[in-house]
């Protein structure tokens, strides 16, 4: 089996409903939910949301000690126009603005918001991995 892969991406928030409302308003479509976490589906792999008392007790450590390690998720997008739509999405759905969306020095475009609990997303324009039709890297 393929060690290189990721089957599932788990975020821990502080309020769910409040999680959900924002990925809601950035137009992700839940699969399934409980009262405590909320499934996403990627094409391949999950994404979910999960209450972080719920987490920290599924994983044995308190709250504090989940941590936030230096991370951030992306998206790519086929033009750079497309890249200022989904950041201008996201702030109108409550993102905190990160890094405005400009031209990169390694040859891309780039920009960064925080969802509601501090997670940073970064959305993209690569011209080195371009996308197929489904928005996946070719």
């Amino acid at each position: 089996m393929q060690a290189n892969r990721v089957t599932l991406i788990t975020l821990g928030v502080a309020d769910l409903a409040v999680s959900k409302a924002f990925y809601a308003a950035l137009g992700w479509v839940l699969e399934e939910a409980t009262d405590d976490v909320a499934f996403y589906d990627i094409g391949g792999a999950k994404f979910g949301l999960y209450s972080l008392g719920k987490m920290a007790e599924d994983l044995d450590l308190s709250i504090d000690d989940l941590g936030c390690g230096a991370s951030n998720l992306s998206q790519n997008y086929p033009t750079e126009a497309e890249v200022d739509a989904a950041y201008d999405l996201a702030l109108s759905a409550g993102a905190k603005p990160v890094k405005k969306p400009a031209a990169i020095f390694w040859g891309g475009y780039s920009g960064a918001f925080a969802d509601p609990d501090g997670h940073v997303w970064e959305v993209a324009c690569n011209p080195f991995w371009p996308l197929n039709d489904e928005g996946h890297i070719a």
